[in-house]
């Protein structure tokens, strides 16, 4: 039998938790007032990020992401719908993409955080799946990981 999947959806959330040696400023500050930057920080992963409405890190402001996952290149137009300075907690959700072309909802979080000595990144998405032969996001997951690891090196091998 056949069920629509309007508002039937099935609801996932993946996060991945990454202790970091850069300072966790690194992240936040790329990610919410520089995003267009972090093309240079892993360029095997993102090509580009360009403003299409509103100021870089402003909630309700409009990006474009250019990405290469799984070998294709992609894109993903996000608005900004969260920002916490004071936690380090920015909130996108892709309104127009390659994401959102066969799921709905999609929302990431990044949120940089301090336990003890660590500094971690956490990503947080959250998806609906039409049905049960749609995939689980593990992969792009898998992406934001190896993003943040780029990020990283980046940070911690370029010279003073």
């Amino acid at each position: 039998s056949f069920y629509s999947s309007k508002g039937m959806g099935l609801k996932s959330k993946l996060c991945a938790q990454i202790e970091v040696k850069a300072k966790n400023d690194v992240f936040h500050d790329a990610f919410r007032h520089k995003p267009h930057h972090v093309s240079t920080m892993c360029p095997v992963h993102v090509q580009g990020c360009d403003r299409l409405e509103g100021d870089f890190g402003t909630v309700g402001s409009k990006i474009c992401w250019k990405y290469t996952h799984d070998g294709k290149e992609k894109f993903s137009k996000q608005i900004i719908k969260a920002t916490d300075e004071e936690k380090k907690i920015i909130t996108f959700k892709e309104f127009e993409g390659d994401i959102v072309n066969e799921y709905e909802n999609w929302k990431v979080s990044l949120h940089v955080d301090e336990e003890g000595e660590k500094d971690l990144v956490s990503w947080t998405m959250e998806y609906e799946r039409p049905n049960e032969n749609v995939p689980e996001l593990t992969n792009l997951l898998q992406f934001f990981i190896d993003m943040t690891k780029s990020i990283d090196d980046h940070h911690v091998n370029k010279p003073n």
